[in-house]
């Protein structure tokens, strides 16, 4: 009713947007699906009350212009962003969470227009980390990258319709994904920080224990994996590596870069063997290094495969830095996910995920 009031009486925030009158008899959802605000599901109509109390999520002000959004490369303030969180279903708590996942994807190091456009699956991971994610509710736990959270839900979906409505990203246009994934809608999650002794993701990305951030990474998911009888953690790595190298496809090697997510139970075997972070990537990464004659191209009969001159060389299938951990997900199950990344990264140093701070002023 505040928000009600302040918009009626011109108090306070002042709303920049162009604002749509819907007539008495029509349905503004259903006027949302027409204009092509809508990602295919219905969204939460953006009315100057929902927006104004979207904004008091953050001390930024409503005309800060937060980046330029591609395909467009249209302007984005604070107040765009927030309409957007308000289509998708965000709580006002989450607008911080969203603002620095934008900051994050604008970075060019992240290629959100080449993202955008790409024939392939891919889209943005989000990886919370840090004590935002659980003064906002976020889940880390059982089903933790499927449905049933709101704020694992609707802030990747925000960051896409940010992406569609600002920037003019949509399907069949600027965005060319030959089949997609259900992973384009929304792919966010938080990161399980309960064990003290594991070296959360931001704090391997270079930012201080405590802090809240997003990670945003280029890849799309889920890819499962299954493995109930290793009881080693060198077994278990082996395991690991043979669905790591199918990823993309068995003989594409250097091309992309993923992430693994680590369930509680298959954590517990390295935990128990005193393996942490770092050492788990390290030996992840040596286990997938495979002779060059068995990927190059025409081997075993399949034409996919990297060039000839290199059947002499023992072949990483990831660059040194291109396999990232990620613990989440519920305590029972031997079950953990990968999450395949963008084929363009290859060129390593022109694609990197990107970890942003999370801040409201």
């Amino acid at each position: 009713m505040a928000e009600k009031l302040e918009a009626r009486h011109r108090a306070g925030i002042v709303l920049a947007a162009r604002k749509v009158e819907v007539g008495e008899n029509d349905d503004p959802i259903e006027l949302c699906f027409e204009r092509g605000w809508s990602d295919g599901l219905p969204v939460t109509p953006p009315t100057d009350g929902r927006v104004l109390r979207m904004l008091k999520g953050t001390r930024r002000r409503p005309d800060e212009v937060v980046g330029r959004i591609p395909p467009n490369l249209a302007e984005c303030t604070v107040e765009k962003v927030a309409i957007n969180a308000v289509l998708a279903g965000c709580k006002p708590e989450y607008l911080p969470v969203v603002l620095a996942a934008v900051e994050a994807a604008l970075e060019p190091v992240f290629t959100l227009h080449g993202l955008l456009a790409t024939t392939y699956f891919s889209g943005p991971v989000i990886i919370v980390n840090g004590p935002v994610a659980k003064a906002i509710g976020m889940n880390s736990g059982i089903n933790a990258l499927g449905q049933g959270n709101r704020a694992n839900a609707t802030i990747g979906r925000a960051l896409n319709l940010i992406v569609r409505n600002v920037g003019g990203g949509r399907p069949g246009e600027a965005d060319r994904a030959t089949l997609g994934a259900p992973s384009k809608y929304t792919c966010c999650f938080a990161e399980d920080e309960s064990d003290p002794t594991w070296e959360p993701l931001s704090v391997t990305r270079g930012f201080p224990r405590g802090a809240s951030t997003v990670t945003l990474f280029q890849g799309h998911g889920v890819e499962a994996f299954v493995d109930q009888k290793s009881r080693t953690p060198e077994a278990l790595t082996r395991s690991f590596a043979m669905s790591l190298n199918a990823i993309g496809h068995p003989k594409l090697v250097q091309s992309a870069r993923a992430i693994l997510v680590l369930s509680p139970e298959h954590y517990a075997i390295y935990r128990e063997a005193g393996w942490d972070r770092k050492r788990i990537e390290r030996t992840l990464y040596e286990a997938t290094i495979r002779p060059g004659q068995e990927l190059v191209a025409g081997a075993g009969g399949v034409g996919e495969g990297i060039p000839a001159g290199r059947a002499q060389e023992m072949v990483p299938k990831f660059h040194e830095d291109g396999l990232m951990v990620v613990r989440a997900g519920g305590a029972a199950g031997l079950f953990s996910a990968i999450l395949p990344g963008w084929l363009a990264g290859r060129k390593r140093e022109e694609l990197q995920p990107v970890t942003k701070e999370i801040r409201d002023e």
